[in-house]
């Protein structure tokens, strides 16, 4: 079977002709450790003839330096190019490799094998069309295989390529392969997994990989090249309907106004009418345009400019769909999240969200169970360590359009972005919407936050203390509040300690329950600022991104962070409830200060040093922010 086609050295354009016109197929590798993903990977590498010379050579030199297989070239050295993975002999990062045949171009995913590096794996299988699950044929079905077949099964993979490796070292023996081929249909079966093809192989020697060989005489089936270059890919998706996440408004000129994106499925063509999402509004395409030409016809893997023959409105993020057969719009939803982060997902904690070509704010509530891999038992969780998988509920600040993870990776699959660092800390699948989300709307009402603000003469607003306990904070709100009701002014105190005498009184003091207290201070300040207060919050609240999100409830102008800046060795020496020295003793956990950060506000409206001013002249302060800020007169 030849790989480098002719055209080559004849006809170069003819050979980049046929080149553009070839199908792609993106697969993964992945299995337990040292299943042998990397060699097979730079086997095929190598005998498709996509190694240039200097490649080669530096590729025997390394071989002798740093390879495992003595003098043989060490094919696994193509693929691992990091240097901690070269002294290990492991992959831990994902790579990727471009190769090509006559037939079909492949993109190719090594993703790492550790239990530790199970978010490179699901990364690598985000965009995948095909596994390879590798097996090393003396150890049979372990573990990682089955985190790995169930993490491709969760990821909508559905073509499985099952490669049992390293025949040469049990002697090319058929019985082997048809047990270690028994026992994983057996589990595949538990999760979905039909669309098997079993290959026994040796990527270090290349039996079965490019083409078969003389040692296994009882295998009739193809070889693993041959199987890839057959794979049927990407023709069910124009068969699907059209859908259009917008990512640009193109608006070169007074005269044309055009939607740009890539067409995930489905086909369109001028003249198709189609519906706007989430407004519902529909128009009639007037043209479509592909690299700058006027088509008849646009359809999946193809990015495309479509302008409308009415001028409506359309934004980045807004999503173009077949009027006979749109998606959905919703709120809430039921999700699956893999964790990538080294700090936990906390229930109740806000994160960015972004699905396809639009980013909301997404509040993870509640967290109901996560599921235990390796024997798909359902844990009861309040958190998600890094690399835990786990069922969710999510609620968004703003309907979104999506579909079903399982019917549309584009407009089902989300990743979850920290709103402090903007680093991605999960990856997460839609399920459905919620139901609660379709029949709970918002009522109208005659009398609003305005009316009830002008009624008391005054603009409503939240004043956040925060700080170290024992820093002032209940000291410094209970002075301002105090002064603001002589001035005849509308308020209420929320302080941390009472609350936790009744609504909060379920919640303790693990990072979890932290966020979830905040969480709800943050809706109940919301309703006393409806109700037209001026509301003020003395509540530790040690995690920027809860104040943050207290801060997002509002309208701009209505939050005011005030930071009672007191350093931790004089709020200790004050101790007025005697808490620190509890904390010191061991007898009171996760006391913030001790054994629990506390995360400064970066940019607060106010700052209050108490070791420098007194609670009245830090009042004075606060008072005259609100005077300047037209809170009242």
């Amino acid at each position: 079977m030849s790989h480098v086609s002719d055209l080559i050295g004849t006809d170069i354009e003819a050979y980049l002709r046929s080149h553009e016109h070839k199908s792609l197929l993106r697969f993964i590798t992945c299995g337990s450790v040292d299943d042998g993903k990397s060699t097979l990977i730079g086997r095929l590498l190598y005998e498709s003839k996509m190694i240039f010379e200097d490649q080669l050579a530096a590729l025997e030199a390394d071989s002798r330096k740093v390879g495992t297989r003595g003098a043989e070239i060490d094919f696994a050295l193509l693929v691992d190019g990091l240097a901690a993975e070269r002294e290990q002999g492991i992959t831990i990062d994902v790579a990727y490799r471009f190769f090509s045949t006559d037939t079909r171009k492949f993109i190719v995913a090594d993703t790492p094998g550790h239990e530790q590096y199970t978010r490179n794996m699901v990364t690598g299988a985000s965009t995948a069309d095909l596994a390879v699950i590798l097996i090393d044929a003396r150890k049979g079905v372990l573990t990682q295989t089955r985190r790995h077949s169930y993490l491709v099964s969760l990821l909508g993979i559905r073509r499985i390529v099952l490669a049992i490796n390293k025949m040469d070292l049990v002697d090319y023996a058929q019985d082997v392969f048809e047990t270690i081929e028994r026992d994983y249909r057996a589990f595949a079966a538990q999760i979905d997994l039909e669309d098997i093809t079993a290959i026994p192989i040796s990527a270090v020697r290349g039996d079965n990989v490019v083409e078969g060989g003389d040692n296994m005489p009882w295998y009739h089936g193809p070889a693993l090249m041959e199987h890839l270059e057959r794979v049927p890919v990407g023709d069910e998706l124009e068969a699907r309907p059209f859908r259009l996440p917008v990512q640009w408004v193109n608006r070169p000129n007074l005269d044309f106004r055009g939607f740009t994106g890539l067409i995930p499925s489905g086909t369109v063509r001028p003249g198709d009418m189609v519906r706007v999402l989430p407004s519902g509004r529909q128009s009639r395409v007037a043209r479509a345009i592909v690299g700058g030409r006027d088509v008849a016809e646009a359809v999946a893997g193809q990015s495309v400019t479509l302008t409308l023959a009415d001028e409506i409105d359309v934004s980045r993020g807004d999503v173009l769909a077949s009027v006979d057969a749109p998606p959905a719009v919703a709120d809430q939803f039921e999700a699956t999240i893999v964790w990538m982060h080294e700090r936990p997902m906390l229930q109740g904690r806000s994160y960015l969200m972004k699905i396809g070509t639009r980013t909301v704010t997404a509040t993870v509530s509640p967290l109901k169970y996560k599921v235990n891999v390796n024997t798909l038992e359902h844990v009861a969780a309040k958190t998600l360590e890094l690399n835990d998988i786990g069922i969710c509920g999510l609620e968004l600040s703003q309907p979104i359009v999506f579909e079903a993870y399982a019917e549309s990776r584009d407009l089902g699959g989300f990743i979850l972005i920290d709103r402090m660092t903007n680093n991605t800390v999960g990856a997460g699948l839609l399920h459905f919407a919620l139901r609660r989300s379709q029949n709970v709307h918002w009522q109208a009402l005659d009398v609003n936050k305005h009316a009830r603000a002008d009624l008391k003469n005054q603009k409503p607003c939240v004043l956040w203390f925060t700080g170290l306990s024992g820093a002032g904070k209940s000291t410094i709100a209970n002075e301002v509040e105090r002064r603001l009701h002589a001035l005849g002014r509308h308020t209420y105190l929320l302080d941390g300690d009472n609350v936790r005498h009744g609504l909060n009184k379920d919640l303790g003091f693990t990072d979890a329950d932290r966020v979830e207290n905040i969480r709800r201070i943050g809706e109940v300040s919301r309703l006393m600022v409806d109700a037209g207060l001026i509301v003020l919050v003395s509540f530790i609240s040690p995690f920027r991104a809860e104040r943050r999100m207290a801060r997002s409830l509002l309208a701009e102008g209505e939050f005011f962070e005030v930071f009672v800046d007191t350093p931790l060795e004089v709020a200790e020496t004050r101790d007025p409830k005697g808490l620190y020295k509890k904390a010191r003793r061991g007898e009171l956990r996760n006391f913030t200060g001790v054994d629990s950060p506390y995360e400064p506000p970066e940019v607060p409206e106010v700052r209050v040093e108490t070791t420098r001013i007194s609670p009245e002249q830090a009042a004075d302060i606060i008072l005259e922010q609100l005077r300047a800020a037209g809170i009242f007169e």
